[in-house]
């Protein structure tokens, strides 16, 4: 496993963000692990957090692209934050481009806010997590409707590697195969799991042998075949 997916799974149970018990989704699913994103809240978390999202991207999907587009409301964060990282990483600017759920008409017009969209651009789509696709299915269209644009790949923070509600497939492959670009993660739960199993992470084991069982048991019913 490369470095910066170990220390990121271990940032994500420092900040709270990744916990281990008994959870019900909003899909009624009976989960033994949650994500909650929305705990990165202090400047030195966003800081960190932008740097494994520039790195996973240049992993993935090289410099060749122009614009991080981070969909309203949290994708907004994400694409500032990245964006800083990637300049300080790999002394590349990229533009961030983020949309607005509401047409503004006055002052900084239009549904965009940050860099407008080009032609001839290279976007790369940065989210928390995806779990149905839905978000995809709104931001594509915003996206394309701007002139002759490329989307290189979508990167979340996180694959849950379950099924969607309505096919076998994970939420990612769904949105790879429908649109036709990448869809990667920072890390996978098989890497998390992979990398706590009996291993002490903030002073405890979080994923001994029964929760262990309870993750597989929970792989096995919802996981992607």
């Amino acid at each position: 496993m490369e470095q910066y997916k170990a220390e990121f799974i271990e940032f994500m149970v420092e900040s709270n963000v990744l916990k281990f018990g008994e959870f019900t989704l909003k899909s009624g699913r009976k989960s033994p692990f949650f994500m909650n994103a929305g705990a990165y809240v202090t400047g030195s978390q966003l800081m960190r957090l932008g740097e494994y999202y520039a790195k996973a991207i240049h992993e993935h999907y090289g410099d060749d692209f122009d614009v991080l587009f981070g969909p309203a409301y949290k994708g907004i964060p994400l694409s500032v934050t990245t964006a800083i990282a990637y300049a300080k990483l790999y002394g590349k600017e990229i533009r961030y481009c983020s949309n607005r759920k509401e047409i503004k008409d006055h002052g900084d017009t239009g549904i965009l806010l940050g860099s407008k969209i080009q032609d001839g651009d290279k976007v790369v789509i940065i989210e928390d997590v995806t779990t149905s696709g839905k978000s995809i299915a709104e931001t594509f269209p915003i996206i394309k409707a701007q002139g002759d644009v490329e989307i290189v790949g979508l990167m979340v923070s996180l694959n849950r590697m379950e099924r969607g509600l309505s096919s076998d497939a994970s939420a990612l492959e769904e949105i790879q195969s429908k649109y036709g670009f990448g869809a990667q993660a920072i890390v996978t739960m098989e890497d998390v799991v992979a990398y706590l199993y009996n291993r002490e992470c903030q002073g405890k084991i979080l994923i001994d042998d029964s929760l262990k069982a309870a993750i597989d048991a929970y792989y096995e019913e919802y996981g992607v075949k």
